[in-house]
């Protein structure tokens, strides 16, 4: 478990803010979404690391996504 999160803490330090997915779900997203948005690439290390995080954004801009992508590569992860 901890070696997890180190790994979690570790790629959420990454300059790709995608790297804190599962690679499946990274690799989803940059299929089907391109880039992150501003508010996306803000928040997903914040939310990896368990931070609670209030993202305030124009509709569209990607906050539902930016929520709940770490509960599906959770998911899909096993974890």
């Amino acid at each position: 478990m901890r070696e997890g999160l180190r790994r979690r803490y570790s790629a959420s330090m990454s300059s790709d803010p995608l790297a804190v997915f599962h690679p499946l779900v990274a690799e989803w997203f940059r299929e089907e979404k391109g880039e992150p948005t501003a508010v996306q690439a803000e928040t997903w290390a914040r939310v990896a690391r368990g931070e609670h995080v209030l993202a305030v954004a124009p509709t569209g801009s990607g906050k539902t996504l930016a929520a709940f992508l770490h509960a599906i590569s959770r998911l899909v992860s096993g974890e």
